[in-house]
């Protein structure tokens, strides 16, 4: 490997990082992260540090997760490779969607379709909801719904439905027929609505609304999120994800559950539809599926669909979509050895404890900095800061004060993510008591250092 000065050097210099600026990164080179061990990782410069991003929501088991790793290895040496599409598949894909089947049983879901990663999962789901509208012969169905603030991955479909300017605006036009409703999100809402369940019932009825002027015969899908992500970490009253479900039934329209954030575990449940007590149509995973380690996903099917498919003999159910690494061998392998860990381990249980002591602990913070405007989680390890510059107005927060923020919690102890006005804490669902302590601490020098 290149020394230490080699790679400082060109630090940002030969590649665009996805999610910023060229240019920023340039003038501000990202660290350079080198080994990582538990749930913490070390820089160039041999400077360790809690992970509170838990790699991108995905590093689940911490990154020493020895079974996985073996599982890749083990399977580089039997099959490297080989390809799902029409007339060839291989053991361990199989036995993964035997293993899925199971593990999804409670939300419905009997079907896998396996893909490279989450925004192409979610591209997916969003081609499928069509097909099978166009199979029981309502071509009319192309129309999609979701909600603003949500987040869809970057594909086109996946940006159409995201509900985020900052994924859209510059790679416009995109898809036609898709449409945003408020989300129920408390501290910023088109309705002034504070208290949660009467905000997640106007939401309910901007979605019966929106479904009357579009014409019920006209919309696919709705695609949400059971617990907003990338968005801020906005969750729900426990009265929406069942009032969709309540509702998109009633109107004969799919509902996909993108859980390539809270599937296995991250909300404190075994899934996040499960967490609100919620059967969707077809469920988006990724991320945690394989710990990370490698590039995986899924969709899973529910049974009414699947029997629409496989009962076709017209021919339109044929599936013209795929991707070269569906399916693929060793990653399979990986998800395969990453569920029977996660489950052994019980890891929503982790997750719900540690992120009940995060939680609590940013409510402590906000009592003690004017800058933090709303703290959000209580739901496993899925928390969130929304900063601001002035609570009365809740005027957003500058990028420098915020920049300077995470750079006092990094060398306090503590990776955490910046997205907007946010600081968003995703770490691994294997965190133990005193590393929630240290991101606690970490974020309250961050703090100090700019109040």
């Amino acid at each position: 490997m290149k020394d230490s000065n080699f790679l400082k050097e060109h630090n940002a210099k030969s590649l665009w990082h996805p999610m910023a600026h060229p240019g920023d990164s340039l003038a501000n080179p990202p660290a350079i992260i080198t080994s990582a061990q538990g749930v913490k990782i070390t820089d160039i410069d041999g400077h360790e540090v809690v992970d509170a991003v838990g790699g991108l929501w995905n590093v689940n088991l911490g990154f020493s997760c020895q079974v996985v790793k073996d599982a890749i290895a083990a399977q580089l040496d039997v099959l490297p490779y080989y390809s799902t599409f029409r007339g060839t598949t291989n053991d361990q894909v199989i036995q993964l969607a035997e293993e899925l089947r199971k593990f999804f049983a409670p939300d419905g879901l009997t079907r896998a379709f396996f893909t490279s990663g989450g925004s192409d999962s979610v591209e997916s789901a969003l081609r499928l909801a069509r097909q099978y509208h166009k199979i029981r012969g309502e071509e009319g169905r192309t129309k999609f719904l979701s909600l603003k603030k949500g987040y869809h991955g970057t594909h086109m479909g996946g940006a159409s439905v995201n509900g985020n300017a900052n994924f859209r605006t510059q790679y416009e036009p995109l898809l036609p027929g898709c449409f945003q409703i408020p989300a129920p999100y408390t501290y910023r809402n088109p309705f002034n609505e504070t208290d949660p369940e009467r905000l997640a019932q106007l939401c309910l009825q901007a979605l019966e609304d929106e479904i009357a002027f579009q014409g019920a015969g006209t919309i696919a899908a709705f695609i949400m999120e059971p617990i907003l992500g990338a968005g801020g970490v906005i969750p729900p009253h426990s009265s929406f994800m069942p009032g969709v479900r309540d509702i998109c039934t009633k109107h004969g329209i799919l509902l996909l559950a993108d859980e390539v954030i809270t599937a296995f575990g991250r909300s404190g449940s075994w899934s996040g539809s499960r967490h609100w007590g919620v059967q969707p149509d077809m469920m988006a995973t990724a991320k945690a599926i394989t710990n990370g380690y490698f590039p995986f996903g899924a969709v899973m099917i529910a049974d009414h669909m699947t029997e629409t498919f496989e009962k076709d003999t017209t021919g339109k159910a044929a599936i013209g979509h795929g991707y070269t690494y569906s399916g693929h061998p060793v990653g399979a392998a990986a998800a395969l050895a990453c569920l029977e860990e996660t489950l052994r381990l019980n890891v929503p249980e982790n997750a719900a404890a540690r992120g009940t002591q995060i939680h609590q602990g940013l409510l402590a913070l906000q009592q003690k900095y004017e800058l933090i405007g709303d703290v959000r989680g209580g739901h496993g390890l899925m928390c969130a800061l929304e900063l601001v510059s002035d609570r009365s107005t809740k005027a957003a927060v500058d990028k420098k004060t915020i920049g300077k923020l995470q750079e006092v919690a990094y060398e306090a102890g503590a990776m955490v993510r910046v997205s907007g006005p946010n600081i968003i804490l995703s770490p691994p669902l294997v965190l133990s008591e005193a590393e929630a302590d240290t991101i606690l601490s970490a974020l309250d020098a961050g703090f100090a250092a700019v109040s």
